[in-house]
């Protein structure tokens, strides 16, 4: 039983061989941090029986107020919530704070609960303020029917 960063030793068909106008990023993203493996940005967890379980992406911190803070920690309380299905969450530039508090897309897991917008956005706040930080609660959050959907669109 272990986590770390999923890291892939060889290549594979369809691998990403650099990053537009921007080959040294590339280089220092998924080359340098672990010489001689592709670093994909994953972490994992690997059961002492060999399985992996993918844990959310390692990059995807945001700083709001000098606040370093995971978006899978936020999604994790999210997730945790009666109504909720599924959630992503993302930071946005803000004038003042650097990233604004992420706002929160979601699915519910029963729509006909009746649990309105505004009701859910108030109780996701508290819980995240509880569990996390109140900075960490977000501006907004998107109640959708289908999460995955929407998102690719």
């Amino acid at each position: 039983n272990i986590s770390g960063a999923l890291c892939i030793s060889q290549a594979w068909p369809g691998m990403a061989r650099t990053i537009y106008n921007d080959h040294k990023r590339f280089l220092e993203t998924y080359l340098t941090p672990y010489p001689g493996f592709f670093f994909t940005g994953d972490g994992v967890y690997r059961t002492s029986e060999g399985y992996y379980q993918l844990t959310g992406r390692l990059d995807d911190i945001i700083n709001i107020s000098g606040h370093r803070l995971g978006t899978a920690e936020v999604e994790d309380v999210v997730n945790h919530h009666v109504a909720v299905a599924e959630s992503a969450v993302i930071g946005y530039p803000h004038e003042i704070k650097g990233e604004g508090k992420m706002p929160a897309f979601l699915s519910q897991k029963d729509l006909s609960w009746g649990y309105c917008t505004a009701t859910l956005t108030a109780e996701l706040r508290e819980l995240i303020s509880k569990k996390i930080a109140k900075y960490a609660a977000p501006e907004y959050v998107q109640v959708m029917c289908r999460l995955a959907q929407h998102l690719l669109q």
